[in-house]
């Protein structure tokens, strides 16, 4: 890949870096829906996972290579810490994709070295060089990460980009691992690494950033003027702690404002020419996607995908854009993909018809899921007499994250409350091993009961710390989505299901909650930035 690709280069790291979110963890067939909109979305590079940290996320990153990775899809790429198991392991689960990249990275501030790694400047020099050539040796495509490159000497972190170029290194990304950065700073930092790194013309740069202060979108903007040309983001900007940048807000900056943005890519400032490759109709619906299938409800007032993104409430501005759309909006709403919710099946609609608008929607069911799929959207049209496509989503993106070794199965809910009643509820569960079970509760409301009547029943310890429900389209007959979130051991797993009875959602996402938690207490995965470095695999090249 040449230095300068003539464009921005996205890097979407939603199932990496975005799913280390709290709650926010992703089953395999979940991680290959949002692969495949990716894919649609037209992003250059999709990080499809840290293969070395768990079997799970190793066979997810495999079979996205295998099914998205192909001859005119994106770049499949895996993360790999400096060490010889974690390069192996990234290049064998993303063999099967036509273009594949091994992300690997090692810390280069001070500070990371003292009391992470402890290692000397000198062994991390020597690290770079020798894992970059073995992940070179492996694929063609190597990025090489600086850890906490915003808080490094730059003077280090010059040689050691030197040194992982002359091993292979292809992109060389500079994060802003704990969003720390202004954007003069990031910006200088890009500057001198094109300054004063003698080989840099031979690789990409590339900058990835945390939104720790609110700034990593405009970090990223400023690192485009001073020659970064691939910047590594998120749907909805999610991600650990505060998040990632924003990958549709980097977008639609860069296609509105493409005039200032030109020049710093070498164009006249008129050129019509796209700076990124994303598809931005597809950004609405990807929002919804990520959404859906991780629990994260996008804030209302979020830039671009926000509900009130393109509302106007003010009796000026509603004035303005009535009689001129430009007065107050700066951007069509329909070139993020966002339309009047249009009618598009019924309760006489077949089985190909809504298949086909799933595929539409992005989503891809295997047979079984496709028949309980469309069990649920023929019981809701007849309960509902309008089924828009974000009913389609609602339900399908619950059938979507069911585990593919359910330990619990929700069969039946009753609950009964009411003026000078105490709420009661009766549920039944269905277990691994086919016995059913049942179990009633009193609580503080339905919702209560029906989960200390769950939680009796699965003897599982946790605690619930989130219960949110939101109306998925207007009407009276609306679907409720429920999000519920269950802390066990300092882990939090998340559980979100949608009906037009918020306590039978409520019911079916706590019990989606206390699956993942099961699964999760099965395996912990590795955390790439924590785990200590193994040093005993290093290889001798």
């Amino acid at each position: 890949m040449a230095r300068d690709p003539g464009r921005v280069l996205i890097f979407d790291t939603t199932l990496r870096d975005g799913e280390q979110s709290p709650g926010a963890s992703l089953n395999l067939e979940e991680k290959l829906a949002i692969a495949q909109q990716l894919a649609r979305l037209g992003v250059d590079i999709i990080e499809a996972g840290f293969p070395f940290a768990s079997i799970g996320d190793f066979n997810a990153v495999q079979r996205i290579a295998a099914s998205v990775g192909t001859a005119d899809g994106p770049v499949i790429c895996g993360l790999a810490r400096a060490a010889a198991g974690d390069i192996k392991a990234c290049a064998e689960a993303v063999a099967p994709a036509v273009h594949r990249r091994i992300h690997t990275f090692i810390a280069t501030s001070d500070i990371h070295l003292e009391h992470k790694l402890r290692k000397s400047r000198a062994e991390v020099l020597d690290i770079t060089r020798e894992m970059v050539a073995y992940a070179r040796s492996l694929v063609e495509d190597v990025e090489f990460s600086c850890e906490d490159a915003g808080r490094s000497d730059p003077e280090y972190m010059h040689q050691v980009i030197e040194a992982a170029i002359e091993a292979g290194a292809t992109t060389i990304n500079i994060p802003d691992t704990v969003g720390y950065a202004t954007p003069t700073e990031f910006g200088e930092l890009i500057a001198g690494i094109n300054r004063c790194v003698p080989n840099i013309d031979r690789a990409v740069i590339s900058v990835h950033g945390h939104n720790d202060l609110g700034l990593a979108v405009a970090n990223f903007l400023e690192a485009v003027k001073n020659g970064a040309r691939q910047l590594e983001c998120t749907i909805n900007g999610i991600g650990e702690r505060a998040g990632n940048a924003s990958l549709e807000e980097l977008v639609m900056a860069l296609h509105v404002r493409r005039s200032y943005y030109n020049p710093f890519l070498g164009r006249p400032a008129d050129s019509t020419t796209p700076l990124t490759a994303v598809r931005t109709e597809e950004i609405t619906k990807t929002s919804r996607l990520v959404s859906n299938l991780t629990g994260m409800a996008v804030q209302p007032n979020k830039a671009i995908v926000g509900a009130n993104a393109f509302a106007h409430e003010s009796g000026i501005h509603q004035d303005g854009v009535l009689k001129h759309r430009l007065t107050y909006e700066i951007i069509d709403a329909r070139t993020v993909g966002l339309a009047d919710n249009r009618i598009s099946l019924g309760k006489l609609s077949g089985r190909s018809a809504f298949r086909a608008r799933l595929e539409e929607l992005g989503y891809n069911l295997e047979r079984d899921d496709l028949n309980d799929a469309f069990a649920r959207f023929k019981e809701l049209a007849d309960r509902k007499r309008e089924i828009s496509d974000r009913d389609l989503e609602a339900i399908v993106s619950e059938q979507v994250q069911q585990q593919d070794e359910c330990r619990f199965i929700l069969k039946r809910v009753q609950v009964s409350c009411g003026t000078g009643l105490l709420p009661t509820a009766t549920v039944s569960l269905e277990t691994a091993d086919g016995a059913e079970r049942s179990e009633a509760a009193i609580g503080t409301g339905p919702v209560d009961a029906v989960c200390q009547a769950l939680n009796r029943l699965a003897g599982v310890p946790n605690e619930l710390v989130e219960f949110s429900i939101k109306s998925v389209t207007e009407g009276i007959d609306a679907m409720g989505e429920v999000t519920i979130r269950l802390r066990h051991d300092g882990v939090l797993y998340s559980g979100h299901s949608a009906d037009t009875d918020i306590v039978v959602a409520a019911a079916h996402a706590f019990v989606n909650a206390l699956n993942r938690l099961v699964a999760g207490g099965q395996r912990v995965p590795l955390h790439p930035q924590k785990a200590p470095l193994p040093v005993a695999e290093l290889p001798r090249l």
